[in-house]
């Protein structure tokens, strides 16, 4: 069906307005950009109580393999889950992308700290040695600030290690709710979700495609 919605004229006096402040808008950004000449290899952290943590991590993910970027996944925690986003990976740019699903769940499921460590310890293990490759230009570490609150991992030990030995073209991005204040200060990029509503406290489980 022909839209027959009367189209309304913009009055030029409008329009030239708008192209003036849109013209000083591009010049003030212009400035800034002109100062931003450096790159560096980013230590990224996801945090908070909203959901959204680990789906941007595997968005970045997703921006290298697009770019060709070797890069790498390390999973804490949730290694035991079957998700989309490994088995995209796995099946389909495992040339490009290294997935290393370490955990057996969360704390409350396999209720054994001590294999809970050890299983955070052989994670660890494998950041490290993937960091540490200076083919891979990004690593993701889910979930790890969960097994850094539950002191599964010494945080000495990790701050020292991306403070003084990751590579400086190496991005490495940590998710996870709960992030420790120290690897907040040490990161250079922060972002905290906030939980505003989750159909989880409506009765709703975890649905493909949108949790896993």
């Amino acid at each position: 069906m022909q839209d027959t919605a009367p189209q309304t004229e913009v009055p030029a006096e409008d329009l030239a307005r708008h192209a003036a402040k849109m013209a000083k808008k591009k010049a003030a950004r212009d400035k800034i950009m002109a100062t931003k000449e450096g790159e560096t290899g980013l230590l990224i952290v996801h945090t908070g109580a909203g959901k959204g943590k680990s789906s941007s991590g595997f968005g970045m993910i997703l921006r290298c393999i697009a770019h060709g970027m070797p890069c790498a996944v390390v999973q804490f925690i949730k290694g035991a889950w079957d998700t989309g986003e490994r088995r995209l990976i796995e099946e389909n740019f495992a040339g490009l992308c290294q997935f290393h699903a370490m955990g057996e769940g969360f704390t409350w499921e396999t209720q054994d700290r001590a294999r809970d460590i050890a299983m955070a310890r052989k994670g660890w293990e494998k950041a490290k040695e993937l960091i540490r490759d200076p083919e891979i230009r990004f690593v993701l570490l889910d979930e790890i600030n969960i097994a850094l609150r539950y002191d599964y991992l010494p945080l000495d030990e990790v701050l020292d290690f991306l403070r003084d030995e990751k590579p400086p073209m190496t991005h490495v991005c940590l998710t996870g709710r709960n992030a420790r204040e120290e690897l907040i200060e040490l990161a250079d990029l922060v972002t905290e979700m906030a939980l505003v509503k989750h159909p989880f406290r409506s009765g709703i489980k975890g649905q493909k495609g949108v949790e896993f």
